[in-house]
């Protein structure tokens, strides 16, 4: 059994996958559930499910990608080939050779494509199970040991082979409801999408879709009653629809481009409605030219809709959200939705490179933007720092000598990693009250950061310059002094943010990267902000403890004990540190499978997502520390926000899901306060308090609040708190 698990790992997993991939899911509920369903016909659901096996044991065994293999991508397309064949011939060893080796050529098929459209950043879709299907059936009519069945005749016989006289019963009594014709078609497509062309299958397939989306189940409404729409409006024959039940063509059109590959918003609903009467093209045009070779069409006008689709929204040169690509797929169009509205929020600044204040310690801002002095038109987006004291004065005695100012002779730092590629240096500092006019800008380094992107800090000390042109530095590199040259009454630091490299371009309106703003002895966190006159203003200052706390590498290992005195629970939890395929990093519980993702940028650690159990204690620490400065500041509140899903009731959150598309009216706000700081020889003890409430309105739903202690470098301590219920964690060893 080991030997099986190590050289098929996941394989519920990837069996399970298969079959809800085909609804661009990863649901194994919503998995098993439709294996149950492809069963209603016995012989093609075991033709199914060997396909599935074949493809992914001989994908596992060749050694292709594991987590797609675990992800279903190698396998849903033989398993539609496998209920293909098996419904259409009758059960015998001679059919699970062919179904063994047209699972082979289908999985090929798939690889094949994965280059191919991959590289475009498309996806293949079901072309390879058309490919798969279409080959085997011009082929098979050359197997003269192969007969075609007449099962679907009889679906009283299956269903008495099912589950005898009762499961006849139930499907006689869902025969008998006496639907409206459309709806019929409707849960006749849905089943179709299985090669099962009768009501039952068609109604458990919704009651599951609905299960795993309640966005997908409204796309799939909306695919299907646009085309009755439109096939009514038009005159045109809506039995074409009845036939083979294709009209899933429409449905998972309208789930592909409603919500899982875009956004789901209004502008998604409506290139859902407008995409119909091509749908309908595809579907009269291929019947007449795959009629020739007596082929069905499939779901080739859902392939061809989507992937043209998808493909030409890459050409946009605006109007780049409407309607709005995924950029991190979810495998859910809630968790899309929900997760880009919330990254919006929290990442709007996400494409800005971080610039930093280029100096140590606190300083003010003497002129800021579209200042009183010098900073104005095209030179007006830059900012005056000088250091002042607690008399708001910037020198010391009558102010008279260079040497009185504050600020003069300090350091300049880079504010980020970049190549110095213009200096001035020569330029001698003017004595107080004077000003070089000639050379205005006085001293000056220009350090390039990207392509567009140039820092400019000026009035230097004379040959006080450390770097020459061409150097790279990085940031908080110690690379000048400052000094009173050129325009410059008496010292201070002039600061810009520019777009070409010369001494005298224009500034770019440009926001600095992570800062804090002081005032009157309390502290507020700046992110991608401008700071304005007066303000004073600092670099994060890392504290050592929270540094390392929060500094989590890939491999380390976190052992947890868990109390609950209110249910008498004491529990052990073991935690790693791991990094995917595609090198985001995250924390993996074992014990319950759940995996919080997060970054650390250097001056924030912030949790992304969460994927699991929302019982499980990773959660509550994944709620506890959503964002969290490693510097300590006393008495700074920090406030970000969650994805409305998150905490929220299920009732509430289900009707959110329905109308989510269109308007969101739950919130999930967290924030959390930095208490007190005990300092002991170098070592800290520090003390957050944190909170995550789930709103409607202003009307909390529901609370959950967090004490964090954390002392030598580790977490000490975590109080968790809500429904008057108290938890107590504590670390027992970190490595």
């Amino acid at each position: 059994m080991n030997k099986f698990r190590q050289l098929f790992p996941h394989f519920v997993q990837a069996l399970l996958n298969s079959y809800t991939q085909i609804f661009f899911s990863n649901s194994l509920v919503f998995g098993a559930l439709i294996m149950l369903v492809t069963f209603f016909d016995f012989w093609a659901g075991l033709s199914g499910i060997t396909a599935v096996l074949v493809a992914n044991g001989l994908a596992y065994i060749i050694g292709f990608n594991r987590f797609n293999i675990r992800s279903g991508y190698y396998g849903f397309n033989s398993l539609l080939v496998g209920l293909g064949i098996g419904v259409y011939f009758k059960p015998g060893l001679e059919l699970f050779l062919v179904i063994a080796f047209a699972a082979l050529l289908t999985l090929f098929i798939t690889i094949a494509l994965e280059g191919v459209i991959g590289k475009y950043g498309l996806p293949y879709l079901s072309i390879p199970f058309l490919l798969g299907i279409w080959l085997v059936t011009l082929a098979s009519r050359q197997f003269h040991h192969l007969e075609i069945s007449e099962r679907g005749i009889y679906s009283l016989n299956e269903m008495y082979m099912l589950g005898g006289v009762q499961m006849v019963n139930i499907y006689e009594w869902f025969n008998d409801l006496n639907l409206p014709t459309t709806i019929t078609i409707y849960f006749r497509s849905l089943g179709a999408i299985f090669f099962q062309y009768h009501l039952f299958p068609g109604i458990i397939i919704a009651i599951g879709l609905i299960y795993f989306s309640r966005i997908a189940f409204l796309l799939s409404l909306l695919g299907f009653y646009s085309a009755y729409a439109y096939y009514s409006y038009i005159g045109a024959n809506f039995d074409e629809l009845t036939y083979g039940y294709i009209g899933f063509n429409f449905i998972l059109t309208a789930i592909a481009i409603g919500g899982f590959f875009v956004v789901s918003s209004r502008y998604s609903f409506l290139w859902v409605i407008l995409l119909t009467p091509l749908i309908s093209f595809i579907i009269t045009g291929f019947n007449t030219i795959l009629a020739t070779w007596q082929l069905s069409i499939y779901s080739l006008p859902f392939n061809i809709i989507v992937v043209m689709f998808l493909y030409t929204l890459r050409f946009r040169e605006r109007f780049y959200l409407k309607p709005e690509m995924v950029l991190f797929q979810q495998y859910s169009p809630e968790r899309n939705l929900y997760s880009q509205i919330n990254n919006k929020n929290r990442f709007k600044n996400a494409l800005y490179y971080q610039i930093y204040l280029p100096f140590f310690g606190e300083w003010t801002v003497t002129q800021a933007h579209s200042g009183n002095h010098t900073h104005k038109g095209d030179w007006r987006h830059a900012w005056d720092f000088e250091i002042v004291d607690e008399n708001a004065k910037v020198y010391k005695g009558d102010g008279l000598k260079l040497e009185d100012y504050y600020c003069f002779n300090k350091p300049v730092l880079a504010p980020a990693d970049g190549y110095i590629v213009e200096i001035i240096d020569y330029i001698d500092d003017n004595a107080i009250g004077e000003m070089n006019i000639q050379n205005n800008w006085g001293n000056t380094i220009v350090i390039k950061h990207l392509e567009g992107l140039y820092t400019k800090l000026c009035h230097l000390k004379k040959e006080s310059i450390k770097v020459k042109s061409g150097d790279y530095v990085k940031k908080g590199d110690n690379i000048a002094l400052v000094g009173n040259s050129g325009r410059s009454p008496i010292p201070h630091l002039h600061f810009q943010i520019q777009a070409t490299p010369y001494i005298g371009s224009k500034t770019l309106d440009y926001p600095l990267g992570n800062y804090i703003r002081h005032y009157n002895g309390l502290f507020n966190f700046m992110s991608y902000d401008r700071p304005l006159q007066g303000d004073i203003v600092s670099n994060v200052q890392k504290n050592n403890t929270l540094n390392k706390a929060f500094n989590l590498i890939p491999g380390q290992s976190i052992q947890l004990k868990m109390q609950d005195k209110k249910q008498s629970r004491n529990e052990q939890f073991d935690w790693e540190v791991q990094s995917d395929i595609y090198n985001y990093t995250y924390i993996f519980c074992e014990q319950t499978n759940s995996k919080a993702y997060f970054h650390n940028d250097g001056n924030v650690f912030y949790f992304t997502r969460f994927e699991g159990n929302k019982r499980s204690l990773l959660f509550a620490f994944y709620l506890a520390a959503y964002k969290v400065l490693t510097g300590f500041y006393k008495g700074l509140q920090i406030t970000d926000t969650l994805p409305p899903g998150e905490l929220n009731n299920i009732v509430f959150l289900t009707l959110q899901d329905f109308i989510a598309p269109f308007y969101v009216f739950l919130k999930t706000e967290y924030k959390i306060d930095y208490v007190n700081i005990e300092d002991d020889f170098g070592k800290s003890e520090i003390h957050l308090k944190s909170e995550a409430d789930a709103k409607i309105g202003n009307w909390i739903v529901k609370k959950f609040e967090f004490e964090i202690v954390i002392k030598n470098e580790r977490f000490e301590r975590l109080s968790i708190i809500t429904n008057n219920r108290r938890i107590e964690v504590s670390e027992i060893e970190s490595n």
